[in-house]
């Protein structure tokens, strides 16, 4: 007889390891716009059924809980039930055995707290106010909202040419996002629920590579109004080109060489390959857009005079500026901001830094950026110095990898302290404090020192990348509204007191995505030609194939195959290969066309003017 025995998973234990990976993905691809009420209950019935039992606040008050928001959903409730929820919650947190209960009712109190007029609306008026105006996720998830679905289908059809003139409805940079774009339309891809997310950005990519030279649509009749837009950035180049479309001369003034803002001077030629992103500003600028290279808004011309000389103004200068450590020998020669290394190289003015030892501080894009540049230029040891931890990057998990493949060390927990320099003032090398994790505030885990001594890391070239600021002192003398370094547009992206001034993209809201600069530019079109006395209205007149019937069985997510690491830290070539036409097919055939078989039939299916 033996003592012990080798446990095995029964099969019932298998099958609810299974149920608990199909609640996984179905979490994973919730659409936006569910009723946060409802999803509180059943989050709670969830975690009431984990309950061992053993203590009242868990076995009975997560029950009552239930029932309260059951009543109000079901119009049973008044407002003084939420006040009792509001203190059974708390009396729950204060008193549960464990975090089964403690967590359970903390949801629902943040719940009462976050959205307390979704319960006062279904107790006042029987409904919810999440509106469910948008039932295809990918696309209510993508901020300048493409026709996903549609340009999906137009691939598996091989109609690439008709995929990029669908694209370029709602965004002209459709081969610059079919590199560099984050893709936050697969987050909620309702193909999660069956295995992974589609490869949107990869199908775009691919619709982009073999599409050819595709004109752009014919302008509207000429209006005779003539707009300004100050800077030549994708938020700004976004805005020209559908201003122009509506029949608006439009003129850029671009202080640089070149156009593309932070696309040019900013990402570097291995992501995204200038060639590229020149086809798509030649289309931008086929339409008609002038453009006026080497001139500084405050130094070359004013606002007031571009308000003299046109009927409306665009400030779209993006975020081009550094941000500083505040650190003592911050000013070392040396030490540079990533800002002003990427433009160098995007304008092929590249450092020498053979043999040298870099060192670069920050966890975002621009950091790997950087990085992965001054592998290319030749450093002998390039190190990410970063005071949270890998799980704490911006960067997204390819950019990381990717550099971690090239040879670049990652050194977390490491927060710069103080630079060291020679007897000729060139920094020789960092001091950084060793930090240790701490509390998690506002859903990101804090960090402190950890009490261990400095550490000195050596670099005869210190890159910053923490942040980006905007250059705000000519608006804000010219009385453009500007507080804490950002200039406060209202959010049609006007100015109540300037009539016939906008803002858009990085200037006014801080730095973020390309997508998000090319969505806030089709927000200020459309309001810069409304100020004009105008409507008019942006559409593609592309058919959209009817959809497959063919059943969606699981199968595999297509991935972008790159250039090995050893090859390619030798130049600065792009390093992501295109799917094949094979590939493609099979990878949009995935597609479940939520916009046909989804609730997006009864809202039309798209949206085919804005």
């Amino acid at each position: 007889m033996s003592r012990l025995e080798l446990p095995t998973p029964s099969k019932a234990q298998l099958v609810v390891e299974g149920l608990y990976k199909d609640l996984e993905r179905r979490i994973e691809a919730s659409p936006p716009g569910l009723c946060p009420v409802d999803i509180s209950r059943a989050f709670l019935e969830l975690c009431h059924a984990q309950t061992c039992g053993k203590c009242v606040p868990c076995r009975i008050g997560l029950l009552q809980l239930k029932h309260l928001i059951t009543d109000v959903l079901n119009g049973k409730a008044t407002m003084e039930t939420l006040d009792l929820m509001e203190r059974t919650a708390l009396s729950i947190m204060e008193t549960a055995d464990c975090a089964i209960g403690y967590e359970a009712a903390n949801m629902v109190y943040k719940g009462l707290i976050g959205y307390r007029e979704d319960y006062e609306e279904h107790i006042k008026n029987g409904r919810c106010t999440c509106t469910y105006n948008q039932p295809v996720p990918c696309v209510a998830l993508c901020p300048a909202h493409v026709d996903i679905p549609g340009y999906i289908a137009l691939v598996r059809e091989g109609r690439y040419a008709d995929a990029i003139r669908l694209i370029r409805k709602d965004n002209p940079f459709p081969t610059t996002c079919g590199f560099i774009c984050e893709h936050p339309c697969e987050a909620r891809c309702r193909r999660n629920m069956v295995d992974d997310a589609v490869n949107i950005r990869g199908l775009k990519r691919m619709a982009a590579d073999y599409a050819g030279k595709v004109p752009p649509p014919p302008c509207a009749p000429s209006t005779g109004k003539k707009v300004a837009v100050v800077g030549g950035g994708p938020g700004g180049l976004s805005a020209a080109y559908y201003l122009q479309l509506m029949g608006h001369q439009v003129t850029v003034y671009e202080m640089l060489p070149g156009l593309g803002g932070m696309l040019r001077y900013g990402i570097p030629n291995y992501r995204l390959p200038k060639e590229r992103l020149d086809e798509d500003i030649e289309a931008i600028l086929a339409t008609g857009v002038e453009v006026k290279y080497g001139l500084r808004i405050g130094k070359d011309i004013t606002i007031q005079e571009l308000r003299a000389q046109y009927d409306a103004v665009l400030i779209t200068i993006g975020a081009s500026t550094d941000k500083k450590l505040g650190i003592e020998g911050e000013d070392a020669d040396g030490v540079m901001s990533a800002v002003h290394f990427l433009r160098d190289v995007g304008k092929g003015i590249n450092p020498d830094l053979t043999g040298q030892e870099v060192a670069i501080i920050g966890g975002g894009n621009v950091s790997m950026d950087a990085v992965r540049s001054a592998i290319r230029l030749g450093a002998k040891k390039v190190s990410i110095l970063y005071r949270r931890r890998v799980a704490d990057m911006t960067a997204l998990p390819a950019e990381i990898e990717g550099a971690a493949a090239e040879g670049v060390e990652i050194r977390t927990l490491r927060a710069p302290s103080r630079i060291e320099t020679d007897e000729n003032g060139h920094i020789k090398g960092i001091y950084v404090t060793p930090q240790m994790i701490s509390s998690i505030k506002g859903g990101r885990a804090s960090v402190k020192p950890s009490g261990l001594p400095d550490e000195f890391v050596p670099c005869t070239t210190l890159i910053v990348a923490i942040g980006q600021n905007i250059e705000t002192e000519h608006f804000e003398k010219a009385g453009v509204p500007v507080e804490r370094g950002k200039i406060m547009a209202e959010k049609f992206g006007g100015f109540n007191n300037i009539p016939g001034v906008f803002a858009g993209g990085d200037c006014a809201t801080g730095p973020a995505t390309v997508i998000r600069a090319i969505a806030a530019a089709k927000v200020v079109a459309a309001n810069i030609d409304e100020y004009l006395g105008f409507h008019h209205e942006i559409a593609c007149d592309v058919e959209i194939p009817e959809p497959n019937l063919d059943d969606r069985m699981p199968c595999g997510r297509v991935e972008l195959t790159e250039r090995e690491a050893c090859e390619r830290i030798h130049d600065f070539d792009g390093i992501e290969n295109c799917m094949t036409c094979q590939e493609a097919k099979q990878e949009a055939n995935r597609c479940l066309r939520c916009d046909h078989f989804g609730f997006g039939i009864f809202k039309g299916g798209r949206e085919k003017v804005w």
